[in-house]
């Protein structure tokens, strides 16, 4: 059994290599207009053991994305991540609830809350870490649902600046760090660049006129494990990849937290 161990987190680390390459290379290939900063990699670690999680812990990757908040908190209170991982950040990335809200945020050493897609969950998320008054501010992406796919969550492209205002306006325990979006999984490059991606970036584009933001201070998370390159030609700064780094995902063991949207959730 340790032997079979040992394989998997090897090959963690093989395919952590591989993906940061990857990232490096597609990097370098933008266009003169996108700055050639190496985007952030959040290595999504849902439905997978601790022991992977060190692995590439000491390949030397410190961003790690969940989908289910109840597996976020179980793994952030770990007490081996918690001994062996002092510095790791933990971004969530699925669909939340506002009657979660609080337990996800007694996570230890969550960075990044992804998915605010609406203001009444921006407001729950402000009602709450105000009071972690020594963690800073928390970062946090508008996601926006660029295809309109109704089983996907995120604010409409319309509705993307408005949301963004109240989180200047309202929420100052908040940092607004940037967009995100899903996107479809089903778009072939052949046809041209993925519509959701360019959707994105026209929304940030808004979203800098409306709240006069300097774009290259407002970040993209685009891309997954299937498109993460093409996400970083056109301009992300934050992807999230999770079968390429750790194998396919096994299903969810929670039963009381179904995937409610996202059904094509971030890997």
């Amino acid at each position: 059994m340790q032997r079979i161990i040992m394989t998997a987190e090897n090959s963690v680390a093989k395919a952590l290599r591989s993906v940061g390459e990857r990232i490096q290379a597609a990097s370098v290939q933008r266009t003169s207009t996108i700055p050639s900063v190496e985007p952030r990699l959040v290595a999504v670690s849902k439905t997978k053991p601790v022991s992977m999680i060190l692995e590439a812990y000491q390949t030397g990757q410190r961003n790690f994305g969940e989908n289910y908040v109840q597996e976020l908190v179980d793994k952030s209170h770990d007490a081996t991540i918690r001994e062996q991982c002092t510095d790791i950040r933990w971004h969530y990335i699925g669909h939340l609830q506002s009657n979660k809200v609080k337990k996800l945020l007694s996570s230890p050493n969550l960075y990044m809350v992804e998915t605010v897609d609406s203001r009444k969950l921006a407001s729950e998320l402000e009602k709450h870490w105000s009071k972690e008054t020594d963690r800073g501010t928390l970062r946090v992406f508008v996601q926006v649902n660029t295809s309109g796919e109704a089983n996907k969550s995120g604010v409409s492209p319309e509705e993307c600046s408005g949301v963004v205002r109240h989180l200047f306006d309202n929420c100052p325990s908040l940092e607004f760090a940037g967009l995100m979006t899903i996107g479809s999984f089903d778009h072939s490059l052949d046809d041209g660049p993925n519509p959701d991606f360019q959707c994105l970036i026209r929304c940030r584009e808004d979203v800098c006129k409306e709240c006069s933001l300097d774009i290259d201070k407002v970040e993209l998370s685009m891309g997954m494990s299937h498109d993460f390159e093409h996400a970083i030609s056109v301009g992300s700064t934050n992807v999230r990849v999770g079968s390429t780094i750790f194998g396919a995902r096994e299903k969810a063991k929670s039963k009381s937290e179904p995937p409610v949207k996202n059904k094509e959730e971030p890997a």
